[in-house]
């Protein structure tokens, strides 16, 4: 940390500015304090600036958490840099807390001498008791029992001056402080130079029907800007220079919001209809609000009566000829097993799109987790095998989608992507691709020209028939006039497809749809390793939303000077034909999961390879420091050496 230098700011304030690679700020407040909000806001700003930045935004399931108290606290933490950052952080430099329960909610995650801003209004006995506190936090700052003693701690009565810079609006005391959260945005804009013009134009447009709480939250949020540009209190202002990207035109986007795109662009570049079915569920009903925005690129959307008829009405559309959706989370999973069953069986083209949460059962709606990769492999009855693509980051969740698109169309197969909460809601600046540069999907339909040019009449139609490279069976839409054929979730005969209960034609028809997913990987890139000196010892391998932590860690021990290799993987059914062989290269396998060992089970199974799990559910991501010295301890166990970090 260094200072840039000293510049007169406002009209009486002196106040230096001090040039930061990177900060990590976390608001937290009542889940009616309109965190989510503020922080998406300044994350707007900070992406509107250059930087580069990852989000982690953490509310409770409940639609209003009793009031006050610590399990109804509700945070968005946004970390961002002057260069490529991997993460939302582990541990804030900055808390902002809006009453005592935000305070204690967060405190444990706070390093030494980190900042809190803390609005002091709400600090009474009956919001202390709430929260746990015996005595008050605040009265006992500076003195030889400060609890608070270890922290950077700056007192503003936040609320009370919200109310009074708006009174001019004649809003009620409890509308006019609805508008605190603002003030709070306008104060964080100024200590770290965001521009606010994005913000004023955002609450012009959010409010444009109601003037009085328009002027009041942008008054309130310029207010707060003043506050920190004439006071005493924030000498100090702090500047993160734009990040250093690749050229091209970049947007802040969340893996929900990225995901929709990528469906959309599928069926742009397989020039199919879009259909997607699908029952509301936290974290993936943002899916469905977004997708229904897009009629004018062929997408419907339909909001069905549960999960059950959300799947079978995509599997519908499929069937019909297009490309059939269906988007939930794990328990929708649990309740579209069957069908999905269905879909592998008449071989049809459909994407399940799981965003994964805290389980079993409801278990934690808003939290993260990895947890139903097992289930995605087995969780239907019978041989019923199904592939599986995972994104790593937020903005990945559009590849992603194209991808698991081009393999459910290609193979005739339903796919199951896996992205979670974390991806869902997160967020980070996405490059915008270009649509000529996404690859174009052919459904390549059977026709009666399609079977002409074959030497063939509809007559000789065969439903079953198989593709020699890909297997898959052809694809002709239902209601063309001699291509009349049969399909459902009996056993069919191989190639044409009349039911058979014949043992043997089981057997094979098992075998050739497995043999189909497996042929999956012949169109898989080689697997990237991340392996700079090329003599590493240890290998660390993960799937999904690990990725940030994952490559974060890697960079620490690396920086401390120890050699470890890093690879990711997209495709979890089938693997990429080259992972057996990478995991062969290496002494020490290290597999970091968000739950107790799904993936490191399936490579020792598979491979044969001792794979060692680092596992946490906790409905949080890792952290990146944590996962540094385990894999530390594991470079230290396989070179034989000591390793400080």
């Amino acid at each position: 940390m260094t200072v840039e230098s000293l510049s007169e700011i406002g009209s009486t304030v002196a106040s230096k500015v001090v040039r930061l690679d990177r900060v990590i700020i976390r608001f937290a407040g009542d889940s009616g304090d309109g965190m989510q909000l503020t922080g998406d806001r300044f994350t707007q700003e900070s992406a509107a600036f250059g930087n580069d930045l990852v989000t982690l935004p953490n509310f409770p399931a409940e639609i209003r958490a009793p009031q006050g108290t610590i399990p109804g606290v509700s945070s968005f933490q946004v970390h961002f840099a002057d260069h490529d950052i991997l993460t939302a952080g582990d541990a804030p430099d900055v808390l902002v807390a809006m009453n005592p329960a935000a305070l204690k909610a967060n405190l444990a995650d706070l390093p030494k001498g980190a900042t809190i801003i803390v609005d002091t209004h709400d600090f009474s006995k009956r919001n202390l008791d709430k929260a746990g506190y015996d005595v008050n936090p605040l009265d006992l700052l500076g003195d030889a029992n400060d609890m608070l003693g270890d922290y950077n701690v700056q007192p503003v009565d936040l609320t009370g001056m919200t109310v009074a810079s708006v009174a001019e609006f004649g809003l009620s005391r409890k509308d006019a402080a609805r508008a605190k959260n603002m003030f709070a945005l306008g104060l964080l804009s100024w200590m770290y130079g965001r521009p606010t013009e994005t913000t004023i134009d955002f609450l012009s447009k959010k409010f444009a029907k109601a003037p009085a709480i328009r002027d009041a939250n942008i008054t309130a949020f310029k207010t707060g800007w003043n506050y920190g540009e004439t006071t005493e209190t924030f000498a100090v202002q702090y500047e993160v220079k734009p990040a250093v990207m690749p050229a091209g035109t970049y947007r802040n986007i969340t893996g929900n919001l990225a995901l929709s795109y990528g469906l959309v662009a599928a069926g742009v570049r397989s020039g199919l209809p879009v259909f997607l079915g699908s029952y509301p569920i936290t974290p993936a009903t943002d899916i469905l609000h977004e997708l229904s925005k897009h009629k004018s690129f062929g997408v419907t959307t339909f909001q069905a009566e549960d999960e059950i008829a959300g799947v079978g009405s995509a599997i519908g559309a499929s069937f019909a000829g297009q490309l059939g959706v269906t988007t939930t989370s794990g328990p929708g999973v649990a309740l579209k097993g069957e069908a999905i069953g269905l879909a592998v069986m008449t071989e049809l083209p459909l994407l399940v799109v799981n965003v994964q949460r805290g389980g079993p059962s409801t278990g934690l709606p808003t939290k993260t987790e990895q947890s139903d990769l097992l289930q995605a492999m087995y969780g239907r009855n019978g041989e019923s095998p199904v592939p599986i693509v995972a994104p790593a980051t937020p903005g990945d969740c559009f590849n992603a989608a194209v991808e698991a698109a081009r393999i459910a169309i290609t193979y005739r197969t339903p796919v199951m992507l896996l992205s979670d909460g974390y991806l869902a809601n997160g967020s980070e600046p996405w490059s915008i691709p270009a649509i000529d540069d996404l690859p174009l999907i052919d459904p390549n339909f059977t026709t009666l020209e399609t079977l002409a040019a074959e030497g063939k009449s509809g007559a000789e139609f065969e439903p079953y028939a198989r593709d020699p490279e890909t297997l898959a069976r052809p694809w002709a839409i239902p209601g063309t006039k001699g291509l009349e054929h049969r399909i459902g979730g009996l056993e069919k005969g191989a190639g044409h497809g009349n039911i058979s209960y014949d043992p043997a034609n089981h057997d094979h028809m098992v075998r050739t749809r497995q043999a189909k997913i497996d042929a999956i990987a012949d169109s898989l890139p080689p697997l990237e390793v991340d392996d700079p000196t090329g003599d590493a010892k240890v290998l660390v391998i993960g799937w999904g939303s690990t990725y940030g932590p994952i490559g974060a860690g890697v960079r620490r021990v690396r920086k401390a000077g120890y050699k470890v290799a890093h690879t990711h993987l997209r495709h979890l059914n089938p693997f990429p034909k080259d992972l057996g062989d990478i995991l062969k290269r290496y002494d020490k396998v290290l597999v970091p999961e968000m739950n107790l060992g799904q993936l490191s089970m399936l490579l020792r199974a598979k491979y044969l390879v001792d794979a060692q799990g680092y596992n946490q559910v906790r409905g949080l991501p890792l952290k990146a420091a944590d996962l540094a010295h385990a894999i530390g301890d594991l470079v230290a166990e396989a070179e034989s050496v000591e390793v400080m970090l």
